[in-house]
């Protein structure tokens, strides 16, 4: 096997190790530490030696040899502070021995479900989930949302700490919980592939390798739930979206807007199947906010060209979606699918009626609509000014340079 092959299998086995230990041990801190060595260790061997023939079980064996090193250590460690005999573990769990053969069950959405659990903020949801689930490690996450190490280090730790203090059971939460869970999940994976396909910070407009892990994960979760509409809206969105993302930038890295690009470079074999799923999806007769944004995704990578969009069907569903997402951006969208559906004046007074929305504040979006709608309306002094000041807002420079240039295209005296 290659070493891409060997770390595409330690990625997708990564989670599966981690829940077998935290189902087994506890210690969900300590059973990502273990999870992480072992993982190395496989990385190390593994391409050396080969695939041993069951990769998930010696992952599991030499994660549990170093679990229970670590447990024992830190079982001495407070009998020394305490002069008590501290037990981090019952007997017969901490003796639990690592050779013991591993079971089948697969605890990956109860691992999500974890990293995901409310007692944490959504920085360290995302940061374990890329670790714990994805099989990141701190380096890659870090370099991922560009902070230094240091920093991810102790985000990863605080958030291992609220899990171990919360005192939450490793198991699949019941009722209206698992709902409230499952949304944190989803908006979790919504929020990393948005950081991929369009990057708030940084020198480059797309970060491949977060929107891939994105689509993964969500693959993951909708084969272990393959009934829930929203999960395979969120599928279905990620798909059609990222389906552009080879026509998004040009040859140097810049921005290359929707309308402008070569719609003969997008992946269409992922529209049909993002097309299928949101079908699937909406057939079910409860549509969500992320299935109605994968259908208007649809709408988009369906039209043949800019012009043949359908805007008044795109603005109907951002109307539905307003009624069950109180998003800002979502009515930013709507403004601009009303400029295109009913005229760039309709759209403005929606645009300057925003203006007036806090969390809008500081966002470079909301200047950027309102320099495309004054450009279409002939306004340039107005829309210079207001790329300018998008552009200043954005903290991402393809994304600056974009903003710059349509604003010295519309210098005037």
């Amino acid at each position: 096997m290659t070493d891409r092959g060997v770390e595409d299998l330690l990625r997708a086995l990564a989670p599966q190790v981690l829940g077998a230990l935290t189902r087994r041990y506890g210690h969900f801190d300590s059973a990502e530490d273990a999870t992480q060595e072992a993982l190395i260790a496989a990385a190390t061997a593994w391409p050396r030696d080969g695939v041993p023939e069951r990769p998930r079980a010696w992952l599991i064996t030499v994660a549990s040899r170093r679990l229970t090193d670590l447990l024992r250590a830190e079982q001495a460690r407070r009998r020394r502070e305490d002069g008590v005999a501290a037990r981090v573990l019952p007997a017969d769990r901490l003796a639990a021995p690592a050779d013991r053969p591993a079971d089948d069950a697969d605890d990956t959405l109860v691992l999500l479900f974890l990293c995901c659990h409310p007692a944490l903020s959504p920085a360290s949801q995302i940061a374990l989930t890329l670790r714990a689930v994805g099989g990141l490690g701190t380096a890659e996450v870090a370099r991922a949302f560009l902070v230094p190490e240091a920093t991810m280090t102790r985000r990863i730790t605080r958030g291992k700490q609220r899990i171990r203090d919360s005192g939450v059971p490793f198991r699949m939460p019941a009722g209206g919980e698992r709902a409230e869970r499952l949304a944190a999940v989803l908006h979790v994976l919504y929020l990393i592939f948005n950081e991929g396909y369009a990057s708030t910070a940084g020198p480059a407009l797309l970060r491949a390798d977060l929107s891939a892990e994105a689509i993964r994960l969500t693959r993951l979760v909708h084969r272990l739930m393959p009934d829930d509409p929203e999960v395979g809206g969120l599928l279905a969105l990620m798909l059609l979206t990222d389906a552009r993302a080879p026509a998004r930038t040009g040859p140097h890295g810049e921005l290359v807007p929707m309308a402008e690009q070569d719609r003969r470079l997008w992946k269409h074999d992922q529209i049909a199947e993002g097309v299928a799923l949101v079908t699937a999806a909406l057939a079910r007769g409860c549509p969500g906010p992320y299935q109605l944004q994968a259908a208007i995704a649809a709408l988009h990578d369906e039209a043949p060209s800019a012009a043949d969009t359908d805007w008044a069907q795109i603005t109907a569903l951002y109307e539905v979606l307003m009624r069950v997402s109180d998003s800002p951006v979502v009515a930013l969208n709507h403004a601009v699918a009303v400029a295109m559906s009913r005229g760039p004046e309709a759209g403005l007074t929606l645009v300057d009626a925003l203006a007036a929305d806090r969390r809008l504040t500081g966002d470079p979006r909301l200047p950027a609509v309102r320099a495309h709608l004054r450009e279409l309306l002939g306004d340039r002094a107005g829309a210079r000014d207001a790329y300018r000041e998008a552009a200043d807002r954005s903290t991402n420079l393809a994304r600056q340079r974009y903003l710059h240039a349509r604003a010295a295209r519309l210098d005037v005296d």
